[in-house]
């Protein structure tokens, strides 16, 4: 049988550089023969090569700068942003508040929708009253 090509996907044009296929073992029926049927429509491509291994460790996270350093907004209060003391509050500064008491609500109303419970969604709108 003749190779088949794969327009852009170079790395699966070289016989040599496919990988066997494999499946991950202890799995529920049916799923590995799905998994060996998906690999022979589209195999899976060599591992990557030495360059883009070492393009990938140069990709680090850069260390987070030191706590203790002076800081980078002069004018605005340490408080900024919290519920309480000076300075915007949390709206402002676009942090989103949580009330447990509505995600609650939320909740159940999503219970009563899933499980068509009228007496959860009369719970629900009792609640909001």
């Amino acid at each position: 049988m003749a190779d088949k090509a794969y327009g852009i996907r170079t790395d699966l044009n070289q016989p040599k550089a496919k990988v066997k296929r494999m499946v991950k073992a202890g799995q529920t029926y049916g799923k590995a023969g799905e998994q060996m049927a998906s690999q022979r429509m589209q195999p899976m491509g060599a591992p990557p090569t030495e360059v883009q291994a070492t393009r990938q460790a140069a990709r680090k996270p850069q260390p987070l700068p030191a706590f203790s350093r002076p800081t980078e907004r002069k004018g605005e209060p340490i408080t900024a942003g919290a519920p309480f003391g000076p300075g915007m509050g949390p709206m402002a500064a676009g942090i989103p508040t949580y009330d447990p008491a509505v995600a609650a609500i939320e909740e159940v109303k999503l219970l009563a929708q899933l499980e068509q419970n009228n007496d959860l969604a009369d719970l629900a709108s009792r609640w909001m009253s």
